[in-house]
Order: C-alpha cells, then structure tokens, then sequence
C-alpha cells in the first residue's frame, strides 16, 4: 500500500525526511481494527515530528498522519478517535494517562491506504458529514472543543478571542466559539484571513497584536510567544486564557504580576477524549457548523501540502486522499 513514511528529520529542510512509497499492509492484533482510509489531513504535530520536535529519531520511520475517516473491516462508515490511551489511567481521560501516545507518535499513523487502531478507537461517522469533513476533526476541531467547552467552559454570550485566524485549530475554535453564540474576535498578519474570519461573523479580525474594542473573558492561545503578551492584556481581570501550543516560540514572557494581580487564570489544554470527539458530533449536528477546507489532495502530492503549512498560505485544513479502493477491507 502507498504511505507517507517520516524517514528522517531535518529543522531546516524537514520534508526531505518525508517519503511517500510502499509499505506492507498492516495487520490488526487482537483488539484492533483495519481501517481502509478514505480522507486524512495535515496538523502541525506531523510537521514538527519531521522537524524532530518531541519526536525521537529512534521511532523512525514511521506512517505519519494522526487524522482519518474510512471504512472499518465490516464496512461501516467510522472517523478514527486519534488518543492511544488508557482512560482509567488517566482518571476517565485519556488524555491525562501518562503513557497516552497520538497516533503516529508511537504507531503507524493515516497518511496511508490503510491503518489500525483499537476498535474502541472507531466512532461512527454520521451520514450528514462528508469523509473530507470528518478527516479535519480529530486532532484540531476536538482540541478546539476541549478548549473552549470542557476548559474555559464558554457560554452564550461570552468574549472570545483566538489568536491567529487561519490555523486548523484556530479556525475551528473560531466556528465553535460563534456557534455557541460568543462574541469573537481574532487577529492575523494576514488581511486575507482577517476578512475571511469576518465573513464567518467575528464581530472584528485585526492585525496581530492591535488592540481590541474591548476586554474578553476568554482567549484561545496556540501561537504562542509572538502572541502571548497582547493574550494578557486582552484578558479581562479573572479571565481564562487557554493554551493548546505555541506554534512561534515556548518561551514566553510569563508577566507573572498582570496575572495574579487581575486574577487571571492560565489552563493547559491537550487534544480530546473519545466522550469530547462524540459531544463535537452531536454540537455540529445541532447547529450545522462544519470545517473550513483549504485544499484536497492525492497522497503523492502531501509534500505540496506540507509546503502551504510551512509557508502558512492556507486557512482551515488541508485534507489528503490515498489511492481509492470502494467499500471496506478486504
């Protein structure tokens, strides 16, 4: 079967680590499903694994892709919950089980004809969302929910800001957030993905780091240095700001005094549980809130994927086909 295979890693030139060839067709242990994938997409963490950021080159080569939607072996219709994990581990989440890995960490992930996963893994995909759809959901749109509902916890009503309009997981938080019924703003170096976020009905999109019409109660921070000091001062006093990356820097200035002295609150946020992925279905079943998709592709061209991420001239997600075969596994 064709995969994109991460073969080495390089911070400075890391899709020549990237090799889409043949590899065997996986094999299901006990416990575990083959899934025939149908759509898959690109996210940050496929390409910091080529960056070699938190991932060891000693796990290499390794399948990349944490995201699918398919066909299970019986031939329905599933989107692939990405967390290997154990939830009574982690205190019923697995995301807070010390040994969970996502896929693609630790086993062969969705850029690929085919895939396994534990069967508890598979959730059914519903027949109101498409398979390209259902790929853009398990790493960004679920880590955007756990965000603003299980984290910050938003309601009607509520100012939002999430920093950097045109990232899979800031575009998702940024439909949540207002199918909620917030008030959201969001910034952008970009005047493109400032008046496409408008067109979304955010109440404004400004450049980076401008001041907003007023204080909010919550902000969505995955930018990360570059982003975090204008994410203080936008935060109204005893207000939430939740951080699931840092895509330009780790390190930022922590301004320790504006946070105690305002009170303000400071949660960490990391991908979903299965529970929170099946609650995202039902929310966009209920409004008809859907992702914002950039670009498809075939597998044998995810390298000019990889290159709209890196040259950040895309907005939403960028969605990949494998070679098509109807129906399930054989």
């Amino acid at each position: 079967m064709l995969a994109a295979v991460a073969v080495s890693q390089s911070a400075t030139d890391p899709l020549s680590g990237l090799h889409v060839t043949d590899v065997p067709v996986p094999v299901p242990p006990p416990g575990w499903s083959l899934v025939k994938v149908v759509a898959s997409s690109l996210n940050m963490h496929d390409l910091w694994t080529l960056r070699g950021v938190g991932h060891p080159a000693d796990r290499l080569p390794i399948v990349l892709g944490c995201d699918a939607a398919g066909y299970d072996q019986d031939g329905n219709e599933v989107i692939v919950y990405p967390v290997l994990g154990n939830a009574d581990a982690g205190m019923g989440d697995e995301t807070l089980d010390p040994d969970r890995a996502l896929l693609s960490e630790r086993h062969d992930g969705a850029f690929a004809e085919y895939l396994t996963v534990p069967t508890r893994n598979l959730v059914p995909k519903p027949a109101w969302l498409s398979f390209d759809e259902a790929a853009c959901l398990p790493v960004a749109w679920t880590t955007a929910y756990r965000m603003l509902f299980t984290q910050a916890r938003i309601t009607a009503g509520d100012r939002v800001l999430v920093q950097g309009a045109g990232g899979g997981v800031a575009s998702a938080a940024i439909k949540l957030a207002l199918a909620a019924g917030a008030v959201v703003y969001t910034t952008s170096r970009s005047e493109d993905k400032r008046r496409m976020a408008e067109e979304w009905g955010v109440r404004a999109a400004v450049p980076s780091g401008t001041r907003l019409p007023e204080r909010v109660d919550v902000v969505v921070e995955t930018v990360g240095e570059a982003t975090w000091s204008h994410s203080l001062k936008s935060l109204r006093p005893g207000g939430t700001l939740v951080v699931a990356g840092a895509t330009s820097g780790m390190n930022p200035p922590a301004d320790l005094g504006r946070i105690f002295y305002l009170q303000q609150r400071i949660l960490g946020s990391t991908g979903c549980t299965r529970s929170e992925l099946v609650a995202l279905l039902k929310l966009m079943d209920a409004t008809g809130v859907r992702p914002v998709i950039d670009h498809t592709m075939p597998l044998g061209e995810i390298h000019k994927g990889f290159q709209l991420m890196i040259d950040g001239s895309f907005a939403g997600k960028l969605v990949v086909h494998p070679p098509t075969t109807s129906g399930a596994p054989s």
